[in-house]
């Protein structure tokens, strides 16, 4: 990393919580958990203004978050963790603490244009790939594999800003969990200590509530872990561009009288279920517009997670730390999603699966066993990060809230993926939605998705 281009490294830090404030301690992974292990890591960016020298950035932002960010470890252990996995799957992999462990934190300084990194506009994606850390690579013990699960980059624009990369192993939680964690990191670092957050935050909770040993077995079976060895990164020049597209209240609005429109009958239509139908059609329109065929043999399918914690019997609680997600997958013909009425059926099929699936009388997790079939079925995959549930866009360290966030993760060319949150302008109103497209189908994805919000809101 010292010698890429447009990033100098100022300093490589290793930080731990207090001393004797956590000891030896583990956390055995969940079915949930295990889904994880062999998925590249997660990654996330937080743009922050700050118009001053760099002298002033190293003597106030460096020493408070590193100090911050300790305090904070002591209570959410798993971060300053390593991830444990056997080779047999007679014994169960977990999170594992002893004294002396430590987050790997970088500061370093990038000569790119902050201005355009925090645009809307398309950008290039290896831009996005300096700013985050790599996790660090996974080491071959006497009888078990371990890989750190969480590292940091701090990385300073002169005279403009600086961001917040953070990148995680999977397994170590989902968005809810790391959204808890950046609360109670946040809440330190504006405080100065952790008394605040002990009286107004929400600790984590450990407690396995539930598992199902016969799906961790089958996961665990299923996984080979000689790829586990591999740690990939993103790295490498490509002709990919990132943007982000704002939907509005008044676009959401007009979708979803147009879903309701032509199916009055319809009874789950969200505007989580319009943004993803809308984008989903308009994705499936922008590769036929760069010459794709359309075939009622081919199929689509659509991913979405659906956050389990209020939904089991007995519900889990908020803060409950880990992963506790389940996919809810959806399949359509291609010919259907990239038609004129693609859009509508997307949201209703859509709003259908996850209706489906939140509301089975004999409990979510009843058809746990069947969730990663549909994976198996030929077709393109298209999945969505994050929610506007979860208001990113609230992180402020001291400096203010950031004023751009960016989900790095869907970089990996796993399936096509792209990401919903709340807007920074209007969080609980407006969606944001960052995608990642080869310039040509940017254009396309780009004149479609705005063609089709004029048609919307005329009707």
């Amino acid at each position: 990393m010292d010698d890429i281009p447009n990033l100098t490294v100022l300093e490589h830090s290793r930080i731990s919580p207090p001393r004797d404030t956590i000891g030896h301690c583990s956390l055995p992974l969940t079915f949930f958990d295990v889904t994880w292990l062999l998925f590249p890591p997660v990654h996330h960016l937080f743009f922050y203004d700050f118009p001053h020298p760099k002298s002033h950035f190293i003597e106030t932002v460096v020493p408070n978050l590193k100090h911050s960010l300790s305090i904070t470890l002591q209570h959410c252990f798993p971060f300053v963790s390593n991830l444990i996995v056997f080779p047999t799957v007679t014994r169960k992999p977990k999170i594992r603490h002893v004294e002396g462990d430590s987050v790997a934190v970088t500061f370093a300084e990038s000569t790119l244009d902050f201005n355009d990194l925090t645009g809307n506009h398309p950008r290039k994606c290896e831009d996005f790939y300096l700013l985050v850390p790599a996790l660090g690579s996974a080491v071959k013990e006497s009888d078990y594999v371990t890989l750190p699960l969480f590292s940091v980059q701090v990385t300073y624009f002169l005279n403009s800003g600086f961001s917040i990369g953070l990148t995680n192993h999977h397994s170590l939680g989902d968005a809810s969990t790391r959204f808890c964690f950046l609360k109670a990191w946040t809440l330190v670092s504006e405080s100065g200590g952790d008394k605040s957050f002990l009286t107004n935050g929400s600790p984590p909770i450990y407690d396995r509530f539930i598992d199902i040993p016969k799906l961790n077995e089958k996961l665990l079976n299923q996984t080979k872990l000689e790829t586990f060895y591999k740690s990939p990164s993103l790295v490498g020049s490509s002709n990919r561009v990132r943007a982000t597209f704002v939907l509005t209240r008044t676009h959401i609005n007009q979708l979803k009288k147009h879903v309701l429109t032509q199916l009055p009958t319809l009874e789950y239509v969200s505007s989580f279920t319009v943004t993803c139908g809308y984008i989903w059609s308009c994705i499936a329109k922008s590769l036929v517009k760069m010459g794709g065929k359309t075939s009622e043999y081919e199929l689509e399918q659509f991913i979405v997670s659906v956050d389990c914690r209020s939904r089991l019997d007995p519900p889990l609680p908020a803060t409950y730390f880990g992963n506790c997600i389940a996919p809810c997958i959806v399949t359509i013909n291609n010919v259907v999603l990239s038609g004129e009425s693609g859009f509508v059926i997307a949201t209703k099929l859509i709003g259908e699966g996850i209706s489906k699936m939140v509301n089975n009388k004999e409990g979510i997790l009843k058809d746990a066993e069947r969730w990663y079939d549909g994976f198996k079925i030929p077709a393109r995959k298209i999945g969505v990060s994050g929610t506007p549930k979860l208001n990113f866009y609230d992180m402020d360290f001291g400096w203010g809230k950031p004023i751009k966030y960016e989900a790095v993760s869907f970089y990996y060319m796993i399936m096509e993926t792209f990401y919903i949150s709340g807007s920074k302008e209007s969080a609980a109103q407006d969606l944001e939605i960052g995608v990642c497209f080869s310039s040509l189908q940017m254009e396309a994805f780009a004149n479609i998705f705005n063609h089709g919000l004029k048609s919307a809101i005329y009707q």
